[in-house]
């Protein structure tokens, strides 16, 4: 097996082909097979799965930006061909590839000789694929960092892909975040029911209840809610989440008491809420948001209501908040998390009591 730790003292001296440049970015905990254009090829030859470099972008890319947003801009250029997995389904590759997706950027000594090996040619950087959002620091024309305006933005380029996509992930439902199986045999649109049956119990809802759903997605909490009696506000901040669940309100009859609104959660003006859920909405705050945000929410709650708050979070409290590069530019721009701990604390401080 060859990994990143075995090639630093080589990859220092010699010249090195591409196939080999394209082992130093992307070698992890497994053996895989590395093969390039100039016909070069690392690793073991018999290796089930692999990576194919195909072009000069394809090495601009890699050369520009080291790590996990260069894989990426090639791989959704077409400029890297997994090998051993289906082009849409490279999960399994992925895990080889680097132990917790940490892709680790070369010594100072290993890039000067990355950068002789490919020449100066590919050190001239191309524009990122259409897909990328801005860098950060560009994306301040769209407002600061969790302004509405911005945030906004954010979830449109998110969510705002087409419902159809959607549904090829999360199926016919478009129930986010989440499913929890009652039993093994369970179908996945049963344990998606079941993780808003829980939601609705923890919440402690009865008939002739008022629910506010924050960051509600397709209205699937909302409706779930409205068909137990529970008159239920949700808000998204993605248009054709907010369209999808006014048509499947309408569709099953709860109109007049489920309600999706295409806007911000800060806009809501109703106070009085038995219940507030937040299901997958915290990631998209901003951790230093955090106390304005849990204010937020306690104001629209009535003295005794819940609030339930359920997101992503990282196995501690120490880590910076920011995603990676890929993670930033792709899939969640300006999303941000953290532990538990932090959460918890944060809620505490603006008066919410946390339950066991």
């Amino acid at each position: 097996m060859t990994t990143f730790r075995d090639h630093a003292t080589n990859a220092a001296a010699g010249r090195l082909s591409l196939a080999e440049i394209l082992e130093i970015f992307a070698a992890g905990k497994q053996p895989l097979k590395f093969t390039a254009y100039d016909g070069s090829s690392a690793g073991p030859a018999d290796a089930e799965l692999g990576l194919n470099l195909k072009t000069p972008r394809g090495t601009t890319y890699l050369a520009t930006a080291p790590g996990d947003l260069g894989l990426a801009r090639a791989y959704i250029s077409g400029d890297l061909e997994p090998e051993g997995v289906h082009p849409g389904d490279p999960y399994l590759l992925l895990c080889a590839l680097a132990d917790k997706m940490d892709f680790k950027r070369p010594s100072a000594r290993v890039m000067a000789n990355i950068v002789r090996s490919v020449g100066f040619e590919h050190l001239k950087p191309i524009a990122p694929p259409p897909q990328e959002v801005l860098p950060r620091w560009r994306r301040v024309v769209e407002g600061l960092r969790h302004s509405k305006a911005r945030d906004a933005e954010a979830i449109h380029h998110h969510y705002d892909v087409s419902n159809t996509f959607y549904v090829f992930v999360m199926g016919t439902s478009l129930i986010y975040t989440c499913a929890c199986y009652p039993t093994p045999e369970a179908t996945l649109e049963e344990a998606q029911d079941n993780k808003y049956r829980l939601v609705f119990e923890k919440l402690r809802l009865q008939p002739g209840d008022q629910l506010l759903d924050v960051g509600c997605g397709w209205g699937g909490m909302v409706r779930y809610a409205a068909r137990h009696g529970v008159k239920a506000l949700g808000v998204t901040l993605s248009r054709e989440q907010a369209a999808w669940a006014q048509r499947a309100i309408a569709d099953e009859g709860l109109s007049d008491l489920a309600e999706v609104r295409h806007g911000d959660y800060r806009d809501v003006t109703e106070t009085g809420f038995d219940a507030v859920s937040s299901i997958g909405l915290t990631e998209h705050i901003g951790v230093y948001n955090y106390p304005a945000y849990f204010r937020f929410l306690q104001s629209k709650m009535r003295t005794g209501a819940l609030l339930l708050n359920h997101c992503i979070t990282r196995p501690d409290n120490r880590a910076g908040a920011a995603g990676g590069g890929f993670i930033d530019r792709y899939v969640f721009p300006d999303g941000e998390l953290t532990g538990s701990g932090r959460i918890i604390t944060e809620a505490q401080d603006v008066g919410l009591e946390v339950l066991g």
